[in-house]
């Protein structure tokens, strides 16, 4: 029986990173971003469902994510439509995953866990925090988006402090080396929990 661990943290706080750390220790990774990426590509099983309720949305036999956007910019209602979509098929990629994947502790990288209460699927969950300021920091560095589209972003997403509130195990990725310990101490814990289950 694998242990289910559920790792988020909000845009900027080093979450992919932290991931890989995870698969460089064996454990099998679920990312919820890139199983979004599949069923928007071409052939993917969100192509069709979604371009028979917003045509404009499917490019080149695939779902373009700016369609989405200025789509969902201009109809209210439209985000809750494409979620009704997308959801069951990224609920159905990550069942796939539970099911196939061949590893003792297996990783759901999943940004907005606590916000879709994906945590009580959970047996732990790690959150990756650094402070308000070097998230900002980092995030304007990409250059991909503006401060206030940031700022909208986050403003989305349930504050840090609660978070870390809410998870089993903190992640701070400041420094990497210390990251990758921290990495290592939750698996160890987590390897002693399913020890005395």
């Amino acid at each position: 029986m694998s242990f289910k661990l559920g790792l988020t943290g909000s845009i900027g706080m080093g979450k992919s990173t932290t991931a890989r750390m995870f698969a460089d220790e064996g454990c099998a990774v679920w990312d919820a971003d890139a199983a979004v990426h599949r069923l928007y590509a071409l052939g993917g099983a969100a192509v069709g469902p979604i371009g028979h309720a917003f045509p404009t949305a499917v490019v080149d036999g695939a779902v373009s994510r700016d369609e989405l956007r200025a789509i969902i910019s201009e109809d209210a209602t439209a985000l809750t439509q494409i979620e009704s979509i997308v959801h069951p098929l990224v609920a159905q990629d990550r069942a796939e995953f539970s099911g196939t994947a061949d590893a003792g502790v297996l990783v759901f990288d999943i940004p907005l866990l606590f916000e879709t209460g994906g945590d009580t699927a959970m047996d732990a969950v790690a959150v990756v925090a650094v402070n308000d300021d070097i998230q900002e920091e980092r995030v304007m560095a990409r250059g991909t988006m503006t401060r206030e589209q940031f700022l909208a972003i986050r403003a989305k997403q349930m504050p840090t402090d609660e978070k870390c509130r809410r998870a089993d195990y903190v992640i701070e990725t400041y420094d990497l080396d210390d990251a990758r310990a921290r990495v290592r101490y939750v698996l160890a814990d987590i390897e002693n929990r399913m020890r005395h289950a």
